[in-house]
């Protein structure tokens, strides 16, 4: 499994469906919750933000490959999961 990187805001609206979405997905498909999450407040946590190179969020992330910038679809976010899936 890859580790995934999530960049948010906590007042993002587009953020908190995406969220919503990782936990139906993962009481869906049980091995995603083997993958390492880590999720970033950009406004809590600018240094880091600004060491990756995206303008929208929720964005990730699969070992410093941009999987997903801005507002996710379930689908989307299931990609997501997907790529840190795949060896």
């Amino acid at each position: 499994m890859k580790p995934v990187l999530m960049f948010i805001m906590e007042s993002c609206p587009y953020c908190q469906r995406a969220k919503r979405y990782m936990e139906e997905l993962m009481k869906e498909t049980p091995k995603y919750r083997d993958v390492s999450l880590n999720v970033i407040d950009e406004t809590l946590d600018p240094d880091t933000a600004e060491r990756y190179d995206y303008y929208y969020v929720p964005s990730y992330y699969v070992e410093n490959e941009k999987i997903h910038e801005g507002a996710a679809s379930k689908e989307d976010v299931r990609r997501v999961f997907e790529a840190a899936c795949n060896d």
